[in-house]
C-alpha cells in the first residue's frame, strides 16, 4: 500500500487492495484527472515506466471483448489491429474476432466495471467470468516497469513487469503478447 487509501476513489481502492491482498508490489500516486493520454502526460512522474494506452473493443457480433494495451506514444489503426488480432486468434485455432469496433461505455461498465478514460488491465479484476481477452504489445514484454490508471484517471500505478505478470496470473483472464506495430 503506497498512498493513503482515504484520499482515493472506490475503484482505485479496489485495485490497490487487490494488489496488496495478492502480494503484488507496486507504487502509486494520485494526480488531477487525465482522461486522455495527452491530459495524463501532464501529471505522470518521470518514474522510468512505460506508460500504456488501453483500448477496449468488441467484435461485430458483440459476444467477444478485447482489451488492447500498448505504449502510449503509439497510435493504432483499427483496421491493422483487426488484421493482427484475427491472425493471432486463427493461428491458435480460435474463432476470428471479425470486424472490431470500440466497445460502448455500457459494455465497459458491464465487463470491466469502468467508464471511458479509466480503462486499464486492472479492470480485469471486475471481469469475474473472464470474458475479456487481453492483447499486449510484444514491445511491453520485457520492459522493466509499466504504468496504468488504477481504474480511475486521477491516479497512476507503477508496477514491475514481473509483478504485472503475477497480477495477470492472479486475475485469470486469457492474455497474449502480439506484435501491434
Amino acid at each position: 500500500m503506497q498512498d493513503n487509501y482515504q484520499y482515493i476513489s472506490d475503484r482505485e481502492k479496489t485495485v490497490l487492495e487487490y494488489l496488496d491482498a495478492h502480494g503484488i508490489a507496486f507504487t502509486n500516486y494520485t494526480h488531477p484527472e487525465g482522461k486522455t493520454i495527452e491530459e495524463a502526460k501532464r501529471w505522470w512522474k518521470d518514474d522510468g515506466s512505460v506508460h500504456c494506452k488501453n483500448l477496449f473493443f468488441r467484435n461485430h457480433k458483440g459476444n467477444k471483448h478485447y482489451l488492447v494495451c500498448f505504449h502510449c506514444d503509439h497510435d493504432m489503426d483499427i483496421h491493422d489491429l483487426e488484421q493482427r488480432l484475427k491472425a493471432s486468434l486463427v493461428a491458435q485455432g480460435l474463432p476470428s474476432c471479425g470486424k472490431l469496433s470500440f466497445a460502448s461505455p455500457e459494455r465497459m461498465v458491464r465487463y470491466l466495471g469502468l467508464e471511458p478514460g479509466s480503462v486499464s488491465p486492472f479492470g480485469l479484476i471486475n471481469d469475474t467470468e473472464h470474458h475479456v481477452h487481453l492483447f499486449l504489445d510484444e514491445n511491453l514484454r520485457d520492459v522493466p516497469s509499466l504504468s496504468f490508471h488504477p481504474n480511475d484517471c486521477r491516479g497512476t500505478v507503477v508496477i514491475s513487469n514481473d509483478e504485472f505478470k503475477k497480477y495477470l496470473a492472479c486475475v485469470g483472464n486469457t492474455y497474449e503478447y502480439i506484435k501491434l506495430y
